[in-house]
């Protein structure tokens, strides 16, 4: 039985974006087998490269120029060190847009323009491009030209004001997530506007300019929050750890730590009060369906929490698992990685590293039958691949390609 390409196989992405939310993007498509072709700033690169310590180390254990945030959102990509602000830089690239499917960027709104990289431009010489803009506010729009941020977006998108300690407790303030979520998640939302405008191309034959923009996408995951507002009028408020429209859904301190429970129907509050020992709780009027224990959160909780922490956290959820309470720890990223469901998931791998040997790296959560993705190559060094790729697409001459390739990596 013949094997099955990767589904991306044989799309090329010219990839002119740098720090997040563009290279988590261009990272999905590599790893589903598209070939993307980072373009690097010659002498420095993205951004993130110099984003550290921690910096992965050579195998004399010393630091290198690879940062661990650029590591985290580059592999499978080749690495092409090019100056667009030169008129040579500027040609090249045009030319390898020419030769591709996708081009991804995101520099603030029209400023590709005077490169002639812009969308209008690359659209009259590869009417079949592909181009997605990933910028922070979109481009349309009173804000459509301000820097955008995700940590500022995360707070003017509402999702902060939801985020952190309820007022009147200790710690309460809003609180950003602690990862990037506004920039994940935009490049999340980028990837699927490319797959879905590379399938409308297998009709039309056609490109188009997907409008990517960090706020939008910050807005649009505020999901059931956003919903809580527009049916009700009033905007949510931070709950902690708890959750707006369930209860007991939440972070329960046991007498030796801290434990999630998250008790999702009426059943599982039955069983749950089970475990507690306290079984009248599951049959009072007050809390025997969800909407009551919503509306008597104050009254119920405060009795949950007196049971809980009497009794030790794995004590709670040897239990809890045995009659299907969802329930578990709070783990430390060294314990998350340590976990052995994590292990027999194989998320974390090591890829081989010219400089130090191996590089880690945290699998794709994309699991394929039949074309799973394949991991080629760690995050390129900066301008490895220039020479390569300048022959191989723009079909120049060794000596030219070198000629390029050798200031643009000193």
């Amino acid at each position: 039985m013949t094997e099955r390409s990767s589904p991306l196989a044989g799309i090329r992405v010219l990839d002119l974006t740098r720090v997040l939310a563009g290279p988590w993007c261009t990272q999905n498509l590599a790893d589903l087998g598209a070939e993307v072709i980072k373009i690097e700033r010659p002498g420095s690169g993205d951004d993130t490269r110099g984003w550290g310590p921690p910096f992965l180390k050579d195998t004399e254990g010393r630091d290198t120029a690879e940062a661990a945030y650029y590591l985290s959102v580059n592999r499978n990509k080749r690495s092409v060190a090019l100056d667009i602000a030169t008129p040579e830089g500027a040609r090249l690239v045009r030319e390898l847009a020419a030769k591709c499917d996708i081009l991804i960027e995101n520099f603030k709104v029209g400023g590709l323009a005077k490169y002639g990289l812009d969308y209008a431009s690359l659209k009259a010489v590869n009417p079949r491009l592909i181009y997605c803009s990933v910028t922070g506010f979109g481009q349309t729009g009173p804000y459509a030209r301000r820097p955008g941020y995700d940590f500022m977006i995360q707070g003017l998108g509402g999702f902060m004001s939801i985020t952190g300690e309820r007022d009147g407790l200790p710690g309460a303030g809003p609180q950003k997530a602690g990862v990037a979520v506004a920039d994940i998640l935009t490049g999340m939302y980028a990837t699927v506007g490319i797959l879905a405008a590379l399938q409308e191309r297998h009709r039309s034959g056609l490109g188009q300019h997907l409008d990517v923009a960090l706020l939008d996408s910050v807005v649009a995951m505020l999901g059931n929050q956003a919903l809580n507002y527009l049916t009700s009028g009033v905007a949510p408020r931070r709950a902690g750890n708890a959750h707006q429209n369930i209860v007991p859904y939440q972070v329960f301190a046991a007498s030796d730590g801290h434990l999630i429970v998250a008790v999702g129907n009426d059943g599982q509050f039955r069983a749950y009060c089970g475990v507690l020992e306290a079984p009248h709780l599951a049959e009072h009027p007050d809390y025997s369906i969800n909407s009551n224990r919503v509306i008597n959160r104050d009254k119920l909780v405060p009795i949950l929490a007196g049971i809980m922490e009497k009794k030790p956290r794995d004590y709670w959820l040897e239990r809890l698992e045995a009659v299907g309470v969802p329930c578990g720890p709070i783990n430390t990223i060294d314990q998350t990685f340590d976990d052995p469901q994590v292990q027999a998931r194989g998320l974390r791998l090591d890829l081989p590293h010219p400089l130090a040997g191996t590089a880690p790296s945290v699998a794709s959560p994309l699991r394929l039958s039949d074309t799973p993705v394949r991991y080629r190559n760690a995050p390129p060094l900066l301008g490895q691949d220039t020479e390569a790729v300048l022959r191989e697409y723009l079909g120049m001459s060794e000596e030219e390609a070198r000629r390029i390739a050798s200031p643009a990596t000193r």
